[in-house]
């Protein structure tokens, strides 16, 4: 974009006067962007962004949690993970305190770490926490395509894979437009969010990432609110296309198949989740350790369920800045780099 682009952009979103106009950003990556680049203050009063459920570590429930300290404690499984997810509250401890008490924590950058971990210690049962939208799913899929192909035993997943159609959905009119995520519609194309437009009345467009794509993709929002209809637009052509990734999709496939999950916040809904297909049991944590159901419970002093929704902003919550901080979380919304708590912490405080 030139800049007599980015300044009519510019000018688009300071100068709305229409009637209130609410947009939801999916994605936590944008929502930190926005706040860091201080997109946010060139909105006008009648333009509200509000943050939505596009945070993996966010919306995974607390009893995966559970489940993932039980592994540790009383199966003396080493658990592999992600670093965000170390600090999550579960209903009587986080990962954290799991690690104090002797459980074995394991902070890896991919799903395949965790599977060299396995092959190079084959005397400890390795499971990789497998957290994450149509983006990070594929990279675990492999792991579990190398693990069988190595003929690992010691290595299995469990999973809290998610899946972003189905929340769209359930989210239909809680904002008057979406920014949708562009990492995933790099993945999964912009069929379905013309689908959504078309047949169920759903606006949007797909954001990147920079500083000039979200002033775009807001200017776009802005612009197009106006006529009156439902609308879609891709706003991430250089990264996103109409077919996204056939492979990553035939991967994912090939290996998982969808079911019923819970979602933080928005309970369950059908078929948003991913699960191991039956050739794959062997590599399911869930199976392999004969888990019991888990319902873990949450801090109830905490609304990031309510955030999630954008039912309310993370500064409405009575902890927000004060009993929950970074340093010491009361939930996941808090700890994760991609949270809208944190990023309200970091960056906007109780002002925004």
């Amino acid at each position: 974009m030139n800049e007599d682009k980015l300044e009519q952009a510019r000018k688009i979103i300071s100068s709305y006067d229409g009637p209130k106009l609410r947009i939801m950003e999916v994605c936590g990556t944008h929502t930190h962007e926005i706040f860091r680049l201080g997109i946010r203050k060139l909105l006008p009063e009648n333009v509200d962004l509000i943050s939505g459920p596009g945070c993996p570590v966010c919306v995974t429930p607390v009893g995966f949690i559970d489940e993932a300290v039980m592994l540790a404690l009383d199966h003396d499984a080493t658990i592999c993970t992600f670093g965000d997810l170390v600090r999550v509250p579960g209903t009587e401890m986080s990962l954290a305190g799991a690690r104090s008490k002797g459980g074995k924590i394991q902070v890896v950058y991919s799903p395949l770490d965790a599977v060299e971990y396995a092959k190079e210690h084959p005397e400890e049962q390795v499971v990789f926490l497998a957290v994450g939208f149509e983006t990070t799913t594929p990279a675990s899929c492999l792991a579990v395509k190398r693990a069988k192909e190595a003929g690992l035993e010691n290595f299995s997943l469990l999973t809290a894979n998610k899946t972003m159609p189905e929340a769209y959905l359930a989210l239909k009119g809680s904002a008057d437009a979406f920014l949708y995520p562009g990492h995933v519609h790099a993945i999964i194309g912009t069929q379905l969010c013309e689908d959504m437009a078309e047949k169920e009345g759903v606006s949007g467009v797909i954001a990147g990432f920079t500083g000039r794509e979200l002033l775009t993709a807001l200017a776009v929002v802005i612009s197009r609110a106006q006529e009156g209809r439902p609308f879609f637009e891709n706003c991430y052509p250089r990264v996103v296309t109409k077919e996204g990734s056939p492979a990553g999709v035939k991967l994912v496939n090939s290996i998982m198949e969808p079911c019923d999950t819970e979602w933080r916040g928005l309970g369950v809904i059908p078929q948003s989740g991913m699960q191991l297909r039956e050739e794959y049991a062997d590599f399911d944590a869930r199976k392999k350790f004969r888990l019991p159901p888990v319902e873990g419970r949450s801090n109830p002093a905490c609304r990031c369920g309510e955030v999630l929704q954008g039912k309310c902003k993370p500064s409405d919550c009575g902890v927000f800045g004060k009993v929950c901080t970074p340093e010491h979380p009361v939930g996941a919304c808090m700890v994760s780099g991609e949270g809208a708590c944190s990023a309200y912490y970091l960056y906007g405080g109780s002002e925004s």
